[in-house]
């Protein structure tokens, strides 16, 4: 069977194995990974270290498609273009894509975003949740994270309400498919989380939850997989492109097709701000029957954000993500000797890529059907040296979702919606030492108390829309990273989807100082409602609460409280959502109005 003399005791092993194990085993020698069945023990010492290895080849296999001599193979191929150093946009040159440019509210904003609202019904939402909040120094998942800190709401329960206050603009109510890719370490978390908080009030039913697996990693060139020790593989994650896979492998994307849903929303697990874009997006990828709409924001040249081009070749025509470091050195190779350069707004004339998706599902599962959810791979050693033939770790081939362009055909038609930055756009990912060294550079801080400023200065622009007259305010550092200390507004999904909704229940007012508005129901209308100092107003209303507000409040409201070096430490008992931003909120005497009961009222001070 064998005739390697390194096998010796790998052959005396063989009768541990299935007959499928025994198979895959061949086909993996054949493939010039003997070494992953060297030196091992003599039959019954550490027999079931060794059972266990072939049950983790034999998972891996499966989840792979084509298996692991596929994943070998491509491997080989693209280990051998990046030593090459292949350039993956030879012969394209870049154009700008088709866009339309929502960075500012007025007339076309309000008309795509009244557009998107009847989408509503025709959309599922799909969360890529594969992180944990270690690099935050957050211990749990990411989407269990607070948002904000007034009430504590979660990502994972903000969400949920945006799905909610979806389904309740609906011309015919329906559920709102909510598809969440987890990971071997959050998936666990995931389904605690939802079903201790009874799934956030969604159904049961509408949630899916679909688990990325992990692929091996490869040590050299010739495609060896990676050894943690004799009987144990390198595992690691592939990418979120992998929920492309996932949606065909469980027949999802095809079963929601045939229900109705036109488009899928692609979001991330911490970004609190994907709603406030996602009407006038869908909106977009309606009347431009955008197969494939990539959400995107302004970039300055030369930024750390990856930048959306029309890339044009002899046969190519792709509208795709090029990474900022590819884009510079591709634009002065073909159209533009100095690059990367501004516009009269100072701005790249190709935008950021977010990676917030809307794609038409007509045309995805078509894809998916011929594709088998595989998009395009790539590799990303970090070698030893020049010569290029060791690695400084292992590496593994990864994907990306926003890649999935790759797949279409001309007749499959690709766009861009720009919208404000913090509008649509705030990353939580960076703990304070890392947003503050950040900052200093000139760089997005990205951490969680920037999300949350972003989070409130959403609320004070779409009061400002409505009229609200809201002061300035200035920006503080806490711990080396910027808070805004002015008026904190939060309009609950619930109080409004669109900007036009609160222009339709806010008239007049004014807000200053570090006054605090919270607004949580659907039949809420302020009336010249004014808030100064730390005054605080908040009010809650059930389906059926038509409630009116007006005129001046005046209380202790809210104080910012700022946490020292040593109480944000890991010894530290103050909880960790709050330790990641260095301070917390105390109530001093905020006043509150919660309508439990269907009715009319009327709060006035």
């Amino acid at each position: 069977m064998f005739d390697q003399t390194e096998l010796t005791e790998f052959k005396a092993n063989w009768t541990l194995f299935t007959d499928s194990q025994q198979e895959l085993f061949t086909k993996l020698i054949e493939n010039n990974q003997s070494h992953l069945f060297a030196d091992w023990d003599a039959p019954g010492t550490n027999d079931d270290a060794k059972v266990n290895f072939a049950e983790t080849l034999e998972k891996t296999n499966t989840n792979y498609p084509g298996g692991l001599t596929a994943y070998i193979t491509n491997a080989q191929k693209l280990l051998a273009e990046a030593k090459e150093g292949k350039n993956p946009f030879e012969g394209l040159t870049p154009e700008q894509p088709s866009k339309v440019d929502l960075s500012e509210f007025g007339a076309e904003y309000d008309r795509y975003e009244a557009l998107g609202v009847k989408q509503f019904e025709k959309t599922g939402i799909v969360m890529v949740a594969g992180g944990l909040g270690e690099r935050l120094g957050y211990n749990g998942i990411k989407i269990d994270i607070a948002v904000e800190t007034l009430e504590s709401t979660a990502y994972i329960s903000h969400y949920a309400q945006c799905i909610k206050a979806m389904e309740a603009r609906m011309t015919t109510p329906r559920s709102v498919p909510f598809i969440i890719m987890v990971s071997r370490d959050t998936g666990p978390k995931t389904m605690e989380t939802l079903e201790k908080n009874n799934y956030f009030g969604l159904q049961k039913e509408q949630v899916h939850i679909l688990r990325q697996e992990l692929v091996p990693a490869i040590a050299d060139n010739e495609g060896s997989m990676a050894l943690k020790d004799k009987y144990e593989l390198i595992l690691k994650p592939h990418g979120h492109g992998d929920i492309h896979m996932l949606l065909y492998t469980s027949g999802l994307a095809k079963k929601l097709h045939r229900e109705g849903i036109e488009h899928f929303l692609f979001i991330q697990d911490t970004n609190g701000q994907v709603f406030n874009a996602a009407a006038a997006a869908l909106g977009v990828s309606a009347e431009k029957d955008y197969d494939f709409n990539s959400i995107a924001v302004n970039r300055v040249p030369g930024e750390a954000v990856g930048g959306l081009a029309r890339l044009v070749g002899e046969n190519t025509d792709l509208t795709l993500n090029v990474e900022y470091n590819q884009l510079d050195p591709l634009l002065r190779a073909t159209v533009s000797p100095e690059g990367d350069i501004p516009n009269e707004q100072g701005f790249s004339m190709f935008p950021g890529n977010i990676n917030v998706l809307c794609i038409k599902l007509s045309s995805y599962v078509r894809i998916l059907e011929a594709s088998q959810g595989i998009i395009a791979e790539f590799v990303n050693p970090k070698y030893a040296d020049e010569s290029k033939t060791t690695f400084k770790k292992p590496t593994r081939l990864e994907t990306m979702m926003q890649d999935l362009p790759k797949l279409f055909s001309p007749n499959e038609k690709v766009g861009v919606s720009i919208f404000a930055r913090e509008w649509c756009f705030s990353a939580n990912k960076n703990n304070i030492i890392d947003a503050a060294a950040k900052y200093a550079a000139g760089s997005p801080p990205e951490s969680s108390a920037t999300a949350e400023d972003h989070f409130y200065l959403v609320g004070r622009q779409r009061l400002r829309e409505a009229g609200v007259k809201i002061s300035d305010a200035d920006q503080e550092l806490i711990l080396g990273v910027p808070f805004t200390l002015g008026p904190k507004v939060i309009l609950r999904p619930s109080f409004a989807m669109t900007v036009a909704e609160v222009k339709n229940k806010v008239q007049g007012g004014s807000l200053s100082g570090e006054s605090t508005l919270i607004l949580d129901g659907q039949d809420i209308k302020l009336d010249n409602v004014a808030l100064s100092g730390s005054s605080a107003l908040v009010i809650k209303a059930c389906p059926g609460a038509k409630v009116t507000v007006k005129g001046s409040f005046n209380n202790d409201g809210y104080k910012l409280v700022k946490l020292s070096e040593d109480e944000c430490s890991v010894s530290s008992s103050i909880p960790e959502y709050l330790k990641i931003r260095a301070y917390k909120f105390i109530s001093r005497g905020a006043a509150v109005y919660e309508f439990k009961e269907p009715g009319e009222y009327t709060v006035q001070e």
